[in-house]
């Protein structure tokens, strides 16, 4: 692919202009670091929970292996196409959907990103009171305790949003975060595999599901995961040296996190006590206070990484405010939606997610990831034909949800979008006549 940077908004908005060299800092190790860190959460860990009395041992199994290498595939590309071309995800977007049509999946992505960040200080807070009542007797679910447990958290987002990105990422992440978390998983992952092997992996292994849900729609349960991480990835990959290396480096470290997670959910699942919640047995476990607070922490990282991508999205909106201003607004705003809203319901938020992303990168990719880039941006206010093609690509998505339940929806609907994009993109004729 051309390394040749696109610009479909004027460079006063830096969201929507290709990122200037010397900010290309993120070297391969530096993607592989991120994304793993990225990958890594107890939201991961429940929703791999949710997969063995549905499936089963061998399809979840299936599921998480395939359903992660797909998932983390459209990452890498994304971010290949991020980095190659040098533009925030915002600006994918206004280059394949034209500038004033791009408003509305920017706006939808804000959005999402604002309720995955009040989930992960949900998650946290609800992490923080286990802790607290394992270690020190102390129930913080009362009113005030819920208050200063949330607030806690929401100061230390708001702390980290006020520094440099790239720094964050390039020493708190990759040298002293990513480490931690390491050690964490390998030390659960032995405990709870060994419960396990005690109870006979045998019959592990043989455990059918419930017949609640298929392979295919496992699978989408397990890319819809990444698919939330697709709107974010560009922010963060054009920030690379090279397409080749934030590719390779994003998909090696998002495929490992998000497998071993999956995997560590359904583990837990499987050797827990019934009714016992996911937070419970990893306190439980032989030095799972440890584990569980290292990965507590960790998971502040995902809530950083989703409050600075709205706050991208949101710069390209209003270019008027800096990235880090729109960063402190926002993470204030989810901070308090945090303290009054309701988040634990999260297959249905996953999937409905993955209905609206899933087909809008199915045609950013087919529009922009072959060939050159700049053979597909003009300076069109709206691209009709790519508008409709994200509108049908939800429908299918839905119809194929409630209709053929079998057959999955993510993959059929990514492969339609993507290849109807790629059948119907500007020629370079029709590209020299709009900009005539």
């Amino acid at each position: 692919m051309a390394n040749k940077p696109i610009s479909p908004n004027p460079a006063s908005n830096s969201a929507l202009s290709p990122i200037a060299v010397s900010e290309r800092v993120f070297s391969w190790s530096d993607h592989t670091a991120l994304w793993f860190s990225l990958g890594v959460g107890l939201l991961v860990m429940q929703i791999g929970a949710y997969l063995v009395p549905a499936v089963g041992s061998r399809d979840a199994a299936v599921a998480i292996v395939l359903g992660s290498l797909v998932g983390a595939g459209l990452l890498a590309w994304t971010a290949r196409l991020g980095c190659s071309t040098g533009l925030s995800s915002a600006g994918l977007m206004h280059a394949g959907f034209g500038s004033q049509f791009a408003r509305l999946p920017v706006l939808l992505n804000m959005v999402q990103l604002i309720g995955w960040t009040t989930f992960e200080l949900v998650i946290m807070r609800d992490g923080t009171r286990a802790i607290s009542l394992q270690s020190f007797g102390l129930d913080l679910g009362d009113t005030s305790g819920l208050l200063v447990s949330t607030l806690l958290w929401g100061s230390v987002l708001v702390a980290l949003l006020a520094g440099s990105m790239t720094r964050l990422v390039r020493q708190l992440i990759s040298h002293i975060a990513l480490p931690l978390v390491i050690a964490s998983l390998l030390w659960l992952s032995w405990q709870f595999g060994s419960q396990l092997q005690a109870q006979g992996l045998a019959a592990f292994w043989a455990r059918q599901g419930d017949g609640s849900m298929g392979l295919l729609s496992a699978m989408d349960l397990v890319i819809a995961m990444p698919v939330s991480w697709l709107p974010l990835v560009a922010d963060y990959a054009r920030h690379g040296k090279n397409g080749r290396s934030a590719m390779s480096g994003t998909w090696l470290g998002y495929a490992l996190a998000n497998i071993w997670c999956y995997a560590l959910g359904v583990m837990v699942v499987s050797v827990a006590q019934p009714g016992t919640d996911l937070v419970t047995a990893l306190l439980l476990a032989q030095g799972g206070l440890l584990a569980l607070s290292l990965i507590l922490v960790d998971e502040i990282d995902n809530a950083y990484g989703d409050v600075y991508s709205a706050s991208v999205s949101g710069q390209s909106l209003r270019g008027s405010w800096s990235i880090r201003q729109w960063g402190l607004v926002l993470a204030v705003l989810c901070t308090a939606l945090a303290l009054v809203l309701p988040m634990h319901s999260l297959e249905p938020f996953l999937l409905l997610l993955s209905s609206v992303f899933v087909p809008l990168y199915g045609v950013i990719l087919g529009r922009l990831a072959l060939g050159s880039p700049s053979l597909a941006v003009s300076n069109k206010a709206v691209d009709w034909m790519a508008a409709g093609l994200w509108l049908l690509g939800i429908v299918c998505y839905h119809l194929l949800a409630n209709y053929a339940p079998q057959w999955g929806s993510a993959l059929p609907t990514l492969a339609l979008t993507f290849t109807l994009a790629w059948l119907t993109r500007p020629t370079t004729a029709a590209l020299r006549e709009v900009h005539a």
